[in-house]
């Protein structure tokens, strides 16, 4: 399977299970709820969609990640910046900082 791009509630759905998981897809279904006020069928519809792109998975009524947050966060924002910035990283944070100042501090935890 290849793991394409997320979309907004896509990925509002996998942190849910990055907080919680394991969890059964019914405690899932109860999670999406409160979280979106998704009813059963949504939540079904959006899991699947995520176990199709390779991100989670479902045995046993079992749902975990098969991705990790950070590997998630690392291929959306190269993704973001190839995309919208023609994978210029300098041109993406000159638009973010739009002008800004930062601490010398910040300068070196970007440098690093």
């Amino acid at each position: 399977m290849e793991k394409s791009n997320l979309g907004i509630m896509e990925y509002h759905l996998l942190s849910l299970i990055w907080e919680n998981e394991p969890l059964t897809s019914m405690k899932l279904v109860q999670l999406c709820d409160e979280a979106f006020n998704w009813k059963k069928s949504t939540t079904y519809t959006m899991l699947k969609r995520l176990q199709q792109k390779g991100f989670v998975q479902n045995e046993g009524t079992v749902v975990t990640s098969i991705i990790d947050r950070d590997s998630v966060q690392s291929s959306e924002s190269e993704s973001f910046v190839a995309n919208t910035f023609s994978g210029s990283l300098p041109g993406f944070l000159a638009a973010f900082f739009n002008g800004k100042t930062i601490s010398d501090e910040e300068a070196e935890e970007l440098k690093n």
